[in-house]
């Protein structure tokens, strides 16, 4: 059974940085695919960065790219979402995911709908 639990979320002021973590149970990252996806009210899931493979290539949603950083510890299982210079349009619940294989392309590595299993979600609120 495989499980994904995050933490790190939180309210902080804009400008500030916020590390989230997911350790799972029941499956290795790092041979997965692994992403961090963002929800905000009244929007659809959309995609913040992943890692397509073992050793495949990253990818960040344009809006992130530069202020954020994925990474996995693969002796902790766990994987990261270091975000920084954070804005209040980054407020939003934050979810880890995973999928068993490689996801090849930007387009479907960032896709919800390419991941088996999922975390359960961190509010992260940046307001001044």
């Amino acid at each position: 059974q495989v499980q994904l639990v995050e933490s790190g979320g939180g309210l902080v002021q804009p400008g500030t940085s916020l590390r989230l973590s997911c350790a799972a149970s029941g499956t290795t990252l790092e041979y997965n695919a692994i992403g961090w996806f963002r929800q905000a009210p009244g929007k659809e899931r959309e995609g913040v960065s992943c890692i397509s493979s073992k050793i495949g290539s990253t990818y960040y949603a344009d809006f992130v790219k530069g202020r954020f950083n994925i990474s996995r510890d693969n002796a902790k299982n766990t994987m990261y979402l270091q975000m920084n210079s954070l804005k209040p349009e980054d407020t939003a619940v934050y979810y880890c995911a995973t999928d068993q294989g490689s996801l090849y392309g930007r387009n479907w590595c960032l896709t919800p709908t390419a991941y088996h299993y999922w975390g359960q979600g961190s509010q992260v609120t940046v307001s001044s």
